[in-house]
């Protein structure tokens, strides 16, 4: 039986996809409107800038705020609770959902990443690609530059120091450095 979903379908499902026109479309209208949220922030327009960034993302909390630029694959799949604060140059290749907690720091140039691709030479040849989801708790701080992979879940209240790639969970409460992300304190 051949599988006749969309290759869309396909992705937001989690499953090996390629992409497609569609996708491609959907990619460059996200981009347009983050470009257009960026015009808004740097502008006198603050209460356009905040409804530009509702219609960029899934869903956003009050008092959110994220400097421009801000960098998406769909937007639509990225979810942010209330008076979140990232910093300039955030990277959010939403493929699959991204979910942060409410009362997050996130500093400059961070970058939550869900998709992945194949090891095994012909299907990445073949341009397959597949996502997992990320998700931040409440009351997290990413340092500048942290790095955070496919699949991953941050407990609250978790800190993660300065360029740390996270490649597993961190549990909550808890300060967590490097490259790969490791446990230094308990808080």
């Amino acid at each position: 039986m051949s599988d006749e979903r969309s290759q869309y379908e396909r992705m937001v499902a989690g499953d090996w996809y390629e992409a497609d026109d569609e996708i491609a479309a959907l990619t460059r209208a996200a981009q347009a409107r983050a470009e257009r949220f960026a015009e808004l922030a740097r502008g006198d327009d603050a209460a356009g800038a905040v409804a530009a960034l509702h219609e960029l993302l899934g869903s956003v909390g009050d008092d959110v705020w994220i400097r421009p630029p801000l960098y998406v694959d769909y937007g639509v799949h990225t979810y942010v609770g209330a008076r979140t604060f990232a910093n300039f140059g955030l990277v959010l290749l939403d493929v699959a959902p991204i979910h942060i907690g409410e009362d997050c720091q996130i500093g400059p140039n961070v970058q939550l990443l869900t998709p992945v691709h194949p090891v095994e030479p012909e299907p990445r040849r073949a341009k397959l690609e597949a996502a997992k989801p990320i998700t931040i708790g409440n009351n997290v701080w990413l340092g500048g530059g942290v790095i955070v992979c496919p699949g991953v879940t941050i407990g609250d209240n978790t800190v993660v120091g300065a360029g740390a790639v996270v490649t597993k969970d961190l549990p909550a409460n808890v300060v967590a450095v490097g490259n790969p992300a490791r446990v230094v304190k308990q808080i």
